[in-house]
């Protein structure tokens, strides 16, 4: 590997628009050149599954071993029972150790699909935090912190502003941070924290924590905080949150998601989210009116062949066009299978069926889709949110659309 091509991940990061600011640019392109950089990004074990509002630091960690550097993916079995206050407007639930544990089991899969851990590696930050004593800790590390100055941290400053509670147990995640950041670099050499824009203060903890305690140059690297065009979050959808595991979202539906992508968005999540060469996604945020249907397919198809592997890519692009072109019912869509006990006496009204389908989020939200004409039951729009269909209604598999381009099939088991 030359100097140049581990450089790249700077020029990388910038021209695919990763970068919204870095600690030191000059000296991180220094270290960068000089060899290979092991640098972070941490994960806190939330749910099973991340959504895909963090597969823009994932794809950074890819970067980072595509261009000669050494990737360590986090886990915060230790920080989780914390929770990161970073612009929340409430305390986050505490888990116990078993969730956490699960969590982060649910959460390893993932990572195999975008690093080699060969190379790469994983970590839980409960290696240490679990152990720390809490005298020893305040005097060792705590004496590093000024309070005045933690409490001007966006983060923080904007929850205060709002005069919203924030507990001692939140304050303290900022040093548990900056403290993980301190034991990577002497554990493993990493020289190199990154994390979205919000993680700023944080991060910045954990590098003058670091000077001071280990006299050790190390660098941040944030990248933006992105919405979609409508300005809604990245990771969420209509029917909720766009999991990164096939357990939880299926390979189909997640596919869906790229495919429904605004105009707007498409040549941004080209650069982001896939790994085209930049002239390929000129060209294909270039297209207009209807020839925009390619790039949303080339994304959709590149994104989840990452996620969960070519096959799974072609196969919801096939059934995607089965549905829409040829306007079958493909026995790869996503699939809601009804029990006896879900017709009641009377049988199952469409609101229900669209819901329990997953192409509602909300009773209210299914009763406005059917009552908008948005709904369709076996290619057939229906009107009424109170029709009832009845246990023989489902002999055959029943196609539910919602919309143009989300489908459901109902069957009886």
């Amino acid at each position: 590997m030359t100097d140049q091509s581990k450089s790249e991940f700077l020029q990388v990061m910038i021209e695919r628009g990763f970068l919204a600011d870095c600690t030191d640019m000059g000296g991180l392109d220094a270290a960068l050149r000089a060899g290979s950089v092991p640098g972070y990004i941490g994960f806190d074990a939330t749910a099973t599954s991340l959504h895909v509002g963090s597969l823009i630091q994932i794809m950074m960690l890819r970067w980072l071993q595509r261009t000669g550097h050494r990737p360590i993916v986090l886990m915060g079995g230790g920080t989780s029972k914390v929770g990161d206050p970073s612009f929340r407007a409430d305390e986050r639930s505490l888990m116990s150790d078993d969730q956490i544990a699960a969590n982060i089991a649910g959460i390893k899969g993932i990572f195999a699909n975008y690093v080699d851990f060969g190379a790469a590696e994983m970590v839980n930050n409960a290696d240490w935090l679990d152990g720390l004593e809490y005298l020893p800790f305040l005097r060792d590390v705590g004496r590093y912190f000024s309070v005045n100055r933690m409490l001007s941290f966006e983060s923080v400053k904007s929850r205060l502003d709002r005069e919203q509670s924030l507990s001692f147990l939140e304050f303290n995640y900022m040093i548990l941070q900056a403290y993980d950041f301190m034991e990577l670099n002497r554990r493993h050499g990493c020289l190199l924290q990154m994390g979205g824009s919000d993680q700023w203060g944080n991060i910045v903890n954990g590098i003058e924590l670091t000077r001071r305690m280990s006299d050790t140059q190390v660098f941040g690297l944030t990248s933006p905080l992105l919405t979609k065009a409508d300005g809604s979050k990245m990771g969420k959808s209509a029917s909720g949150a766009v999991w990164l595991n096939a357990d939880m979202l299926s390979p189909y539906d997640f596919w869906q998601f790229w495919r429904n992508t605004m105009d707007a968005d498409v040549g941004r999540f080209l650069r982001l989210y896939t790994e085209l060469p930049l002239d390929e996604v000129a060209r294909l945020e270039a297209l207009e009116g209807q020839e925009i249907n390619e790039a949303k397919i080339r994304l959709a198809n590149e994104v989840t062949a990452l996620a969960h592997g070519r096959a799974e890519a072609d196969k919801a692009a096939t059934t995607a066009r089965e549905t829409f072109e040829a306007g079958g019912a493909s026995a790869d869509l996503p699939t809601v299978t009804l029990s006896p006990q879900d017709f009641g006496e009377s049988g199952i009204s469409a609101a229900q069926l669209f819901l329990k389908a997953g192409l509602a989020g909300s009773g209210k939200e299914a009763k406005r889709l059917i009552t908008g004409g948005g709904a369709q039951i076996d290619d057939q729009t229906v009107s009424d949110a109170g029709l009832m269909l009845g246990p023989d209604r489902f002999a055959e598999p029943v196609k539910l659309t919602a919309g143009k381009k989300r489908h459901a099939l109902a069957r009886l088991g």
